[in-house]
């Protein structure tokens, strides 16, 4: 059994990875199109190319952190080295030098690129270690539930902070105020990422005598059926998910037209997730988990789609809808990051190689993918419904905003249900391997 101590610490890391994967989620595409000055369809097409690029590093990652051997374990020598890196790059992104609208986009594009890498070389190891701290099924929901609850206070901190934040630093200079709220928020993370190494032990290890090779690897994965379920779900739910949270400033700014209530509506639906997220372990403890994250993702889908027949002046309907969506939709995030030690569990039961790594890694891949693709749509769906920064918007670019903010995150949670629907891991399977596993490991070699 772990203590409470290091499950929190533990948590905290996702606190520190959090500061920065909600700002980028919630208000990069707006900093960039609203601040920085460039356009939204340019914007659309730098999140894809860079996101693609940025995931294809990812199992790369995993596979060095597998590879990994140092007094401080595996995955967590790469919290203390690279959370001062991270944290200097992060301010560079949300810096604006005076440049050309040429030089502004390769700017962006040079320093997202330079964040996105920071993070995947941070984040591989942060997620593997999950699956290091615990060879309990049980015990691997509660370690992701503190993990997702104190990642979601780390994007309440972003979500209710970074406008006052910004405000008040930048004294009616808003891209001066981006600087200094990140540059304070990224020495907060660099803090909390020390704190993760110092307080946390890994336990589970790869089996002695491990050969592992990038290809012996990847082929591990692929003959995995439970991590290409798990992957392609991964895909369509962040999709869905960044699609929704991008344009969330946009619908309440130009659909709801209520630019002083942004961050009143995101930090309600922030706190959704963080109770959503709470509640993870109660459920998993009582209902069959893949059964529980099926119906989570339809009911999600169920709230998300109703959202389409709020009115404007329906601001608190609206803002009560959202916090329903986040509130389901992050309960099963837990189950999810659960379920990949399972998968890790499953490739080493059916071929003896233990790749913890890598699986986390490859699913990062597809949850970049789909964050990648999610944050394209949003920048080119609103090039499509003619969008123009600063201005009111015509009665078909709010319904286009209006659109895209329910009913497309709605169809991806259908998708998704459908996919796990698929899964081949139940909770009795699970904890069978667990045992087989265990009996192994206490054989004499």
């Amino acid at each position: 059994m772990l203590t409470k101590k290091e499950k929190v610490a533990y948590g905290l890391g996702d606190t520190a990875s959090n500061i920065i994967f909600q700002t980028v989620m919630l208000f990069l595409t707006f900093f960039y199109t609203d601040i920085f000055g460039i356009s939204p369809a340019v914007v659309g097409t730098l999140f894809l190319v860079v996101r693609i690029v940025d995931a294809i590093t990812d199992p790369l990652m995993g596979a060095l952190a597998d590879k990994t051997q140092s007094r401080f374990g595996q995955y967590r020598p790469y919290l203390l080295y690279l959370a001062l890196p991270f944290g200097l790059i992060s301010v560079l992104a949300f810096t604006t030098p005076d440049l050309t609208p040429t030089g502004k986009v390769w700017y962006a594009f040079t320093t997202y690129t330079l964040l996105m890498l920071a993070y995947t070389a941070i984040n591989i190891p942060y997620s593997a270690l999950g699956g290091a701290l615990t060879a309990d099924p049980n015990e691997r929901v509660s370690v992701q539930s503190y993990r997702f609850v104190f990642g979601m206070l780390g994007g309440l901190l972003v979500t209710a902070c970074t406008l006052p934040l910004v405000a008040w630093f930048g004294q009616g200079d808003q891209a001066k105020g981006y600087q200094l709220t990140i540059a304070a928020m990224s020495l907060l993370g660099v803090v909390l990422f020390v704190l993760c190494f110092l307080g946390t032990r890994e336990r589970v290890a790869c089996p002695p005598n491990q050969t592992l090779t990038l290809k012996s690897g990847l082929q591990t994965l692929w003959q995995n059926n439970a991590w290409r379920v798990l992957s392609l779900a991964a895909l369509l739910l962040l999709i869905g998910m960044v699609l929704r949270n991008t344009l969330a400033i946009y619908y309440v700014k130009y659909y709801l037209q209520q630019d002083d209530f942004v961050t009143t509506f995101m930090t309600i639906g922030m706190i959704g997730n963080i109770l959503g997220c709470a509640s993870a372990q109660f459920v998993a403890a009582r209902v069959d988990k893949l059964k529980a994250y099926i119906a989570l993702q339809l009911i999600a889908a169920v709230i998300c789609a109703a959202g389409f027949l709020v009115q404007p002046d329906q601001l608190w309907l609206a803002t009560a809808m959202h916090f329903a969506w986040c509130f389901f939709l992050q309960m099963a995030t837990p189950i999810l990051w659960a379920k990949m030690a399972d998968v890790v569990d499953y490739g080493q039961w059916q071929s003896g190689m233990r790749v913890t790594g890598l699986v986390y890694s490859s699913v990062v891949f597809f949850i970049k993918l789909g964050l990648a693709l999610g944050g394209a749509f949003a920048g080119w769906l609103l090039a499509y419904y003619q969008y123009q920064p600063n201005m009111v918007q015509t009665i078909e670019t709010q319904q286009g905003i209006l659109l895209c903010f329910t009913l497309l995150p709605a169809l991806a949670s259908v998708l998704v249900a459908m996919v796990m629907a698929r899964y081949p891991l139940t909770q009795g399977k699970v904890q069978q391997i667990a045992n087989e596993l265990a009996e192994r490991q206490a054989k004499p070699v």
